[in-house]
């Protein structure tokens, strides 16, 4: 035989020599969640190892992660109840939780990328991504709040303001509200197909934020659907997105291919709650091996296109040199 794949497989200097596909701490967006008080630090029983932060440790956290050469963080704040309206005026009220963990970030660590959500379902009483009327969800109504919410990001130091709501438009409106405000150097990386998946539970778990009735069927994809990513990608992308993202992640490699093969801009890709929690119960339960688990599900979201990944994974990996 004159070909012999196992040739270059021999070794594991042979093996790193031809590997095509890298990851590193630079490819990473590491996920947080924020609390309001002082010294709260409370775990998210559905995400083993994961914390709600009150600002303090929030700073602690990213100051520990960045010795480890992290470096981006997507915030989300758990808000409080009483704090929630039908227009979600939390979310840009100037001394509000997330705003002044936007800025606090900032002033202590003017080097960290600070991506921010841009979302009513946090502040909103009906635990929905736009304005509800009679069991509707209002798109273009939607849009002045997370205008008002990306404008109060940037004003605080964001660096990419990313959307995660699916109403029609936002990414154009958002991009006005920003540039006429002086803001043209602020990011907007897009949740361009963000599907209505079930893996999204310990996520609302952490942030009690899932919506009060119905689902969000009406505004996430489809998730039978792979050409409908493409109409959304060029929308945003026609819109100013600098960014595109896929979430989730692993059950959706085929559409991060997809949206990497019909666009110049970077994807993203969200490894989310779901496939976090499911991963370390089967680590739990002694039926996989961690290390090689995480590494292997971050390897195969790079290989597919992504040339970011948001994961709660970030910084165990770095921490254990997994990578």
């Amino acid at each position: 035989m004159n070909q012999r794949p196992r040739r270059n497989r021999k070794s594991e200097i042979i093996r790193q020599m031809v590997q095509e596909t890298h990851i590193s701490a630079a490819n990473l967006i590491f996920p947080l969640f924020i609390v309001d008080g002082v010294n709260q630090k409370t775990e998210v029983a559905s995400m083993p190892g994961l914390y709600r932060y009150s600002i303090d440790n929030l700073l602690r956290e990213i100051e520990s992660c960045l010795k480890l050469g992290l470096y981006s963080f997507d915030l989300f704040p758990n808000v409080n109840e009483e704090l929630k309206d039908k227009y979600a005026t939390e979310s840009y009220r100037e001394e509000t939780l997330y705003l002044r963990a936007i800025r606090e970030v900032k002033a202590n660590f003017p080097e960290a990328c600070v991506v921010t959500d841009v979302a009513m379902d946090p502040y909103s009483i009906d635990g929905h991504d736009g304005i509800v009327e009679n069991g509707q969800i209002l798109n273009d109504e939607t849009l002045e709040v997370l205008g008002k919410m990306a404008l109060a990001h940037a004003q605080c130091g964001a660096d990419i303001i990313a959307p995660s709501d699916m109403m029609d438009g936002r990414v154009g409106y958002i991009r006005k509200v920003l540039d006429d405000n002086g803001f043209t150097n602020v990011s907007i990386m897009s949740y361009t197909a963000k599907y209505a998946s079930a893996f999204y539970g310990p996520f609302r778990d952490a942030l009690n934020s899932a919506p009060k009735f119905g689902d969000k069927k009406t505004y996430q994809m489809n998730p039978a659907n792979q050409q409908e990513a493409l109409i959304e990608a060029r929308l945003d992308e026609t819109e100013g997105a600098d960014f595109l993202m896929v979430k989730p992640a692993l059950a959706y490699l085929d559409v991060i291919k997809l949206l990497k093969d019909n666009t110049q801009l970077p994807v993203a890709a969200y490894n989310v709650s779901g496939e976090y929690a499911m991963l370390k119960a089967a680590v739990r339960n002694g039926w996989l091996n961690e290390q090689r688990a995480v590494t292997e599900v971050l390897m195969g979201i790079r290989r597919a296109g992504a040339s970011a990944i948001l994961t709660y994974h970030a910084k165990e990996v770095l921490e254990n040199k997994w990578l």
